[in-house]
């Protein structure tokens, strides 16, 4: 497996694995399943696992940390902090909390799920307006200094977000979506993550499955599926966008490669900092996704994409999630 670094020499495997998907509620029906997954990942190379204290709450990070018992050595697990949850019942409140003392409640109930005396890359998951940047920034390196904290990490944080807490505690990893279809963070973001040294690590970066090539606009959602609700997954978004799918195949046919594979490489193309992060239940998916770090995109594949200027249909949250995440 390729390795790449991100901010403050932080070194990872060039592709990244999401346990989100594995469980968000309170029970995980595969959750044998999902725990082998995990391990099967670290031995076809992967190093670099990603999880947060609100997915669940809290079971998620409980089955990491059981996948990964006796084998801590071997992983760098990133999770994340931020939401206002209740560190006694672990009842989600709804809101963003990013006080100083919620953040070292969530820190030790992070470290005691995840077991473990330390987390590698510590996410504040939102932005919260309430608290200033420069007072989170400073509680986080007082982690790092204790040893429970190896590196500060923030999500879907702004441009002045990111200076704010980077001048306080240098930040490694900046956590936003970024992909084929979602490319507003090259206008801003990506300048001024070039600028202070800090990597990306892209979440969705198969689109939440549209650039897998598997979903057309006669796909079918569950009620249940965010997929349903998302104004780029009507019908007439996914009609429109397939033209990006189309243009993908036809460059993943003259490299023997699948549409998911091109978009992973498309991104590891851009930056030698940036390390997507993916998710997925199935091994089958987890290898073909690996195989994107063969995939070596001509400079030639990469002006035909630019050259295409597809524009994509459809906001990327319905707006009462845009607007409860601080979008």
């Amino acid at each position: 497996m390729d390795k790449r670094t991100l901010g403050n020499g932080f070194e990872v495997s060039a592709l990244s694995l999401g346990a989100m998907g594995y469980g968000k509620s309170r029970e995980i029906d595969d959750r044998a399943d999902m725990i082998r997954l995990l391990r099967e990942a670290v031995d076809l190379g992967v190093d670099f696992f990603d999880t947060a204290e609100v997915y669940g709450p809290w079971t998620n990070e409980e089955m990491v940390g059981e996948a990964f018992a006796g084998m801590r050595d071997r992983v760098k697990i990133a999770t994340k902090f931020g939401w206002d949850i209740d560190q006694v019942t672990g009842e989600h409140r709804g809101d963003v909390n990013s006080r100083p003392e919620q953040i070292r409640s969530a820190i030790e109930g992070s470290l005691k799920r995840l077991r473990t005396d330390h987390i590698d890359l510590y996410y504040q998951h939102r932005v919260d307006p309430r608290v200033p940047m420069e007072d989170v920034a400073g509680v986080v390196k007082d982690l790092i200094v204790e040893g429970k904290v190896l590196h500060f990490g923030l999500s879907e944080a702004g441009a002045g977000s990111i200076r704010k807490a980077h001048a306080v505690q240098p930040v490694t990893a900046l956590q936003s979506e970024y992909s084929l279809w979602t490319r507003e963070p090259e206008a801003e973001i990506l300048p001024v993550l070039e600028e202070l040294g800090i990597g990306l690590v892209p979440f969705s970066p198969l689109g939440k499955g549209f650039l897998t090539g598997k979903i057309d606009a006669g796909t079918q959602f569950a009620a249940n599926d965010l997929r349903s609700r998302i104004p780029r997954f009507t019908e007439d978004a996914r009609d429109a966008n397939q033209a990006l799918i189309d243009l993908i195949r036809r460059i993943g046919d003259r490299h023997g490669a699948t549409p998911a594979q091109v978009a992973l490489a498309w991104l590891l193309a851009q930056k030698p900092w940036i390390v997507p992060l993916f998710g997925t239940r199935r091994r089958e998916r987890l290898e073909e996704n690996l195989g994107a770090i063969s995939v070596g995109l001509t400079t030639d594949d990469l002006t035909e994409i630019e050259a295409a200027a597809i524009q994509i249909e459809g906001a990327r949250y319905p707006e009462d999630v845009m607007k409860r995440s601080g979008l």
